[in-house]
């Protein structure tokens, strides 16, 4: 038997992998914090499978109950939204586990920026304006951010920034960046981004509070801020190297080196 940690993608059961929805439908225990996992995922579980939500549960009775259904022979998903590499607390459930003898699998997920972007129908890394995408979250009263990561420091890089957890936070957000990126920095949010209940919002970054606010949006949103969001209409933008002249050239001239 063997516990899969699985990543559920951004929420509409159609985006999680080929193997994550093959091994979830043979797995007769599945622990979900049912806030965060819509109903059309859980769907794919067996008939009769165990649903245990862990939404309101300390970690403590999560592993239980991972444990129970092990010795009693299941196959365990342990489905976490999003991909399991970002915020998703996997690093104690393994620990925990392991140290109780439990076989433990990973399977990769669909990124919610990635689902993001995807809505927004925009490349991240566009030649000439960013070629660089970094993803953080804001400080909050139960976990703070670590040494050196503060947000205003990070901003100092000005790259493309992907913004997790932080839709509450957006005067934060604002101070911390537009020193770096400009009040008329261009932003883009996607809450619920592939859901039916999907939205999206663009503004400036000075125009950010106000428009969320609005929206009402507070969480399960992602944020965009980079000068990357607005480059179609950048006159300075330049081309990827891979459809090229010179590139095209360079292939030509290697076929005629090496027929």
């Amino acid at each position: 038997m063997a516990v899969y940690m699985i990543g559920a993608g951004p929420g509409t059961a159609d985006l999680l992998t080929v193997r994550a929805a093959r091994i979830l439908a043979r797995c007769q225990t599945c622990v979900v914090a049912g806030s965060l996992v819509p109903d059309d995922v859980l769907d794919l579980c067996p008939p009769g499978a165990t649903i245990v939500d862990t939404a309101r549960m300390p970690l403590a009775d999560i592993v239980e109950h991972i444990v129970a259904a092990d010795r009693a022979g299941h196959d365990v998903a342990r489905l976490h939204s999003g991909d399991l590499s970002l915020y998703s607390a996997l690093t104690e459930q393994v620990r925990e586990l392991k140290a109780r003898g439990l076989e433990v699998r990973s399977v990769p997920g669909v990124p919610a920026f990635a689902a993001a972007a995807a809505a927004l129908e925009t490349e991240l890394t566009v030649p000439g304006i960013g070629q660089s995408l970094l993803i953080t979250r804001v400080s909050t009263l139960s976990t703070d951010m670590p040494a050196g990561e503060d947000l205003a420091e990070l901003a100092a890089t000005g790259v493309t920034m992907a913004l997790h957890l932080a839709a509450h936070r957006t005067e934060q957000i604002v101070e911390a960046l537009t020193p770096h990126y400009g009040a008329d920095c261009p932003t883009a949010t996607v809450a619920f981004a592939s859901r039916p209940e999907q939205q999206t919002v663009r503004c400036t970054l000075a125009e950010l509070p106000e428009a969320l606010a609005r929206a009402g949006i507070r969480k399960t949103a992602v944020i965009f801020v980079g000068r990357v969001l607005d480059a179609v209409d950048n006159p300075d933008r330049l081309d990827s190297y891979l459809y090229s002249q010179s590139r095209m050239t360079k292939l030509r001239d290697d076929c005629q080196a090496h027929p």
